[in-house]
């Protein structure tokens, strides 16, 4: 199995692969964004670390049934030669019906074939009133790669 595009990453397929990622993660499919990992990549996700496709789709999985409405934007921040470094930010209401908007970056790694081996991701949570919200969903075509707002 390919994951187009693959190593060695040009910015234009950088780009691509941070989009493709955003998209899929905001399907909230754990099934179809784990096919997107090694089957033994390696995670670490704030303080939980997982191990393979099966762990990590269980992980997505126990994730969105908590993180409700959730609605992600990734930006490119850098890349080499199989990795990539992305800064994000999503939102997401709980089941008190408090909104979150979470910030983070990932390092990612990939295999030959472009799939991902190892993410890593930091993340910090702010609340925000739901007046506050910006992140609406799965971005429209006509803003990929249109940077946001850090705070």
């Amino acid at each position: 199995m390919s994951r187009p595009p693959v190593p060695p990453f040009t910015e234009a397929e950088a780009r691509v692969k941070v989009q493709a990622a955003e998209d899929a993660w905001n399907t909230r499919d754990a099934a179809r964004v784990a096919l997107a990992y090694t089957p033994d990549s390696v995670w670490r996700n704030r303080d939980v670390f997982v191990t393979g496709r099966a762990e990590i789709e269980a992980f997505l999985r126990r994730k969105w049934e908590r993180e409700w409405d959730y609605a992600l934007r990734k930006e490119l921040w850098a890349f080499g030669d199989d990795r990539i470094a992305v800064r994000f930010q999503y939102e997401s209401r709980d089941a008190g019906g408090r909104w979150w908007r979470s910030y983070g970056n990932e390092l990612w790694e990939f295999d030959e074939r472009g799939l991902m081996r190892r993410r890593e991701a930091s993340i910090n949570d702010l609340e925000i009133v739901e007046g506050e919200r910006r992140i609406f969903g799965p971005r429209p075509v006509e803003e990929h790669g249109r940077p946001f707002p850090l705070a």
